[in-house]
């Protein structure tokens, strides 16, 4: 009789799972969010050559679609990974990733400071964010 008492407390509630899964969700596209702005506001002029802004506007929305493509990748890799290891080592793993990236975003050096590399390297890091959240 009280081995059923804690099984029976253990189990998570619908409401508390509906809960949990929406601040994660939240705080996992918060970043996409962001981003999107920043693509559009300050990143044709950080990250790409100033000739031409309407140029420099579709090449960040270009380095916004890179974790579009990489969602798919992220997914049979992290699935890969999750069959084989375990959900929670691989939904660390994703989070790392995502957050590593990320962070790498925001310590990105500008298009003036070392050329080509700056949109080279934002997309890059975007390709991991992308494939974190896969």
């Amino acid at each position: 009789m009280t081995a059923a008492a804690p099984l029976a407390s253990s189990i998570n509630s619908p409401a508390r799972v509906l809960f949990a899964s929406l601040i994660g969700t939240t705080i996992e596209f918060f970043d996409f969010y962001i981003y999107a702005t920043a693509a559009v506001l300050v990143f044709p002029t950080l990250f790409f050559p100033a000739g031409d802004g309407s140029a420099a506007m579709l090449q960040s929305l270009a380095t916004f679609a890179v974790a579009f493509v990489a969602r798919p990748v992220g997914s049979a890799v992290f699935g890969h990974f999750g069959d084989r290891v375990g959900r929670k080592a691989t939904l660390v793993a994703a989070l790392l990733t995502m957050g590593l990236s990320t962070v790498a975003i925001g310590l990105l050096p500008s298009y003036a400071q070392i050329g080509v590399f700056a949109p080279a390297l934002l997309a890059l890091c975007r390709f991991g964010q992308g494939l974190g959240l896969g």
